[in-house]
């Protein structure tokens, strides 16, 4: 019998039209949208169906947009697999998306989770508004190398740091744009197959966060948080956790620390998941696993 986990899609992974189609399908679904309307005070339905891109794609509205079409396709798992639902054994998300995988395990109540998420994006979209910065995807190269081309790269003292550790072969700098900006030169004079500038407001997962760590804080402080019914893993460390009190401190440290995706997945295969289903938007973390383990198989919810 299969051991199965569900991973959710982090940041990155919103496109216009997302959801739509579940929602006029199913009515559980649009209701979520409905109450994340009243909660954020603005027509997330509208901007997750309609766009424009650049507001969707915007951290203060991309990161609560996600969250709930992530909650949706559960509602839509739920209603096609339900079985799959109940025999789900531990839960990941990428970045933002381990809110949706702690508030699936039952940590935080779908309400609670969502005003944690706007609060993030808020409070990551102004750290990053305080400093030029970006983040850039480095294909093709291990990690060692990737490390080189940061220390490299780095212009004036500049942050510059390894971010997110994808799959083999994909690792994401993040830092100030101007060292950014040199990363792709150096990666691709080095032998990457290509770089990818991502669509972020900035250095994610680095000390340029810093100041959205305080406001993140003080979010959490007001929230009960719950031991969860199944385990979720970390990005923080890529162990799985089921205690409250440590969500707190791991969510936190989630903003500036690097995002260990690679590794958790590998500790989760060692663990013995061998069925994953991405709950979400898109198939990003689909394409991240077959690089990691080819033959395991990951089925898009709305992919």
């Amino acid at each position: 019998m299969s051991k199965i986990a569900f991973l959710f899609p982090g940041q990155g992974a919103q496109t216009v039209g997302m959801a739509k189609d579940v929602c006029q399908q199913l009515p559980a679904a649009k209701q979520l949208f409905d109450q994340a309307g009243e909660i954020l005070g603005y027509d997330l339905a509208d901007i997750c169906f309609n766009g424009p891109a650049e507001k969707l794609n915007s951290t203060a509205v991309g990161q609560p947009a996600l969250y709930v079409s992530s909650m949706a396709a559960l509602e839509k798992l739920k209603q096609e697999k339900p079985e799959t639902v109940q025999s789900c054994e531990a839960a990941a998300g990428l970045s933002l998306g381990e809110y949706t995988a702690i508030a699936f395990a039952g940590a935080v109540s779908f309400e609670e989770g969502l005003r944690l998420v706007q609060k993030r994006g808020e409070a990551m979209q102004a750290a990053a508004d305080k400093v030029p910065s970006s983040m850039i995807s480095v294909l093709g190269l291990e990690a060692g190398k990737v490390q080189q081309i940061c220390d490299d790269a780095r212009i004036d003292g500049e942050c510059l740091l390894m971010a997110n550790f994808l799959c083999p072969g994909n690792i994401v700098v993040s830092g100030g744009q101007a060292s950014c900006d040199r990363v792709n030169e150096l990666a691709l004079a080095a032998g990457a197959m290509k770089t990818i500038p991502l669509a972020v407001a900035g250095a994610f997962h680095t000390p340029i966060m810093e100041p959205a760590v305080g406001d993140l804080a003080e979010a959490l402080k007001g929230v009960s948080m719950s031991a969860t019914r199944l385990p979720v893993y970390s990005n923080v460390d890529a162990l799985p956790h089921t205690e409250a009190e440590l969500f707190n401190d791991l969510l936190v440290k989630q903003v500036c620390a690097p995002v260990l995706w690679n590794q958790t997945m590998d500790r989760m295969l060692e663990d013995g998941f061998d069925q994953f289903y991405e709950v979400g938007n898109g198939r990003v973390l689909t394409s991240l696993l077959k690089r990691i383990k080819r033959k395991i198989p990951c089925e898009p919810v709305l992919g």
